[in-house]
């Protein structure tokens, strides 16, 4: 497969601040048709296929009620998630995504609304915060700072020890839990501060998982790591979420993460739930987005440009391949 010439110039489009007006395509470089498996993010007819494994209805979330500092956190939010998929969740500082997800494993209670989890609602009365807390595990921004066991191991197991578990048993889940997330057998005995930014971020997520939740939700799990280390954890929890049939919810500010990673998205803005659905039914909303403060992927951006010159393209692209795929079937 010969795209270089496309995949080059787009690449100098983006970087060169969007300035796409003179990319010249150079046909002679591209086959007629490009042999590539598709990279589209779809969940197709999910709803249709999928228990909702948690359900939100009409939540509202009021910070200190009653003084002047109120403030409405989530404003009749709505929201179903799904078994098995990884839904992202994108919006801009202060838009309510954070406290949106404390509500699903009942770390918050809303002020007014409802959330289930199986069809249960959870505050009910009947229903274990204990056992909620241990399906639904929850990953906070930089969780290496919840750290604190002297060594890899022990920090691992103390999920599953809180859980009842004996220790042989929590010695079990510690270790396939790391396993899992990619920490290898010479750090057990390390201690957690050793390590570095993206293997404590694994240490962490590790000892949610080694309480075998059905639904792991992470808030921004990459901050702060370099792309090399975003990729590798992001591919990790997609790897989880494919062999394990983990549902992941993923709180992110990367528009390129959401696009590659994710099989539905719900976009927050002003503690409201104004978007949701597949990459490519999100991102094509741009213009919104770029209100909110938002953007969508800069590829998206550079079919938009090629649109606007007169290139007769159909469709969107959320990647390069994607990208060259629509360019060659449009010359």
């Amino acid at each position: 497969m010969r795209c270089e010439s496309v995949y080059t110039e787009m690449i100098e489009g983006i970087s060169a601040d969007m300035d796409v007006e003179n990319i010249s395509i150079e046909t002679k470089d591209i086959d007629s048709s490009i042999d590539g498996e598709e990279t589209e993010n779809s969940v197709g007819n999910l709803e249709k296929n999928a228990n909702k494994i948690i359900r939100v209805e009409h939540i509202e979330y009021i910070y200190q009620p009653g003084t002047s500092y109120e403030k409405k956190a989530v404003d009749d939010v709505s929201l179903d998630i799904y078994e098995g998929e990884l839904l992202g969740i994108i919006g801009h500082t202060g838009s309510g995504k954070s406290t949106l997800i404390q509500h699903l494993n009942g770390l918050i209670k809303p002020t007014s609304g409802k959330v289930y989890f199986q069809d249960e609602d959870i505050y009910d009365g009947n229903h274990s915060m204990a056992d909620l807390r241990k399906n639904v595990g929850l990953v906070f921004q930089y969780p290496e700072y919840q750290l604190f066991e002297n060594t890899v191991l022990e920090d691992v197991c103390f999920g599953p020890l809180n859980l009842g578990c004996t220790k042989e048993e929590a010695i079990d889940r510690a270790k396939l839990a790391m396993k899992m997330v990619g920490v290898k057998e010479s750090m057990y005995e390390r201690s957690p501060f050793e390590l570095s930014g993206g293997e404590k971020r694994r240490v962490a997520i590790a000892g949610v998982l080694a309480m075998e939740p059905k639904v792991l939700i992470l808030d921004e799990p990459t901050a702060g790591l370099d792309p090399k280390g975003r990729d590798e954890i992001l591919g990790m929890l997609k790897e989880l979420q494919k062999t394990r049939d983990i549902t992941v919810v993923l709180v992110s500010h990367s528009m390129e993460d959401m696009a590659k990673y994710a099989d539905r998205i719900i976009v927050m803005n002003h503690a409201k739930l104004m978007y949701e659905g597949t990459p490519q039914t999100v991102f094509r909303k741009y213009k919104e987005l770029e209100k909110m403060g938002l953007a969508a992927p800069q590829v998206t951006y550079i079919i938009e440009k090629l649109k606007q010159s007169g290139i007769d393209i159909s469709g969107e692209a959320l990647s390069s391949k994607e990208a060259a795929r629509l360019i060659v079937e449009a010359i």
